[in-house]
């Protein structure tokens, strides 16, 4: 897939979607570097109101606090860009929504605001599942914004399929 082949995107957010259906599950997103991208290619699908329940975009930290309920300690110690913060985003969006599974993302998306610990295209993620487990990942994607931000979605659901596919909620 290339950085940002839109067609693909929205063919595996097809397949999340369909695993998702098939168990009678649904998903809540928590996005800040992707904007609502990941939401964007879910609800391209048709019938997605069917496993779609919402997406969180919180982009300032005041938001992910606000919305998500994500510890201002975490965000203090850890930073925004943190495995720790990923996957207080992900709890949070269970919390406020009817969703089984959630998934967030925050990152550099660039060209500025990296630094030497979180250059441009530092992406984490998180994931967590019907049983309370969360999962967690930290990537360096390389391009432009537009790139790092297509390859954040891409990696977010193809994670997403794997888990749900694998029940390792």
């Amino acid at each position: 897939m290339s950085a940002c082949d839109q067609p693909a995107l929205e063919a595996l957010a097809a397949e999340v979607g369909g695993l998702l259906s098939a168990n009678g599950q649904h998903l809540v997103t928590a996005e800040s570097c992707s904007g609502g991208w990941v939401a964007q290619c879910l609800t391209a699908i048709a019938g997605s109101s069917g496993w779609f329940d919402r997406g969180f975009v919180t982009y300032s930290n005041q938001a992910k606090i606000e919305m998500l309920g994500v510890p201002a300690a975490t965000l203090a110690t850890h930073g925004a860009v943190s495995e720790a913060t990923a996957a207080a985003m992900a709890l949070g969006a269970l919390r406020h929504s009817h969703a089984d599974w959630a998934l967030a993302i925050s990152g550099v998306a660039g060209p500025g605001g990296g630094s030497p610990s979180r250059p441009v295209g530092t992406v984490c993620f998180a994931w967590a599942g019907p049983d309370g487990r969360v999962e967690t990942d930290t990537r360096h994607f390389p391009g432009n914004r537009e790139a790092v931000r297509a390859q954040s979605v891409g990696h977010s659901l193809a994670c997403l399929r794997q888990l749900a596919a694998s029940g390792l909620a």
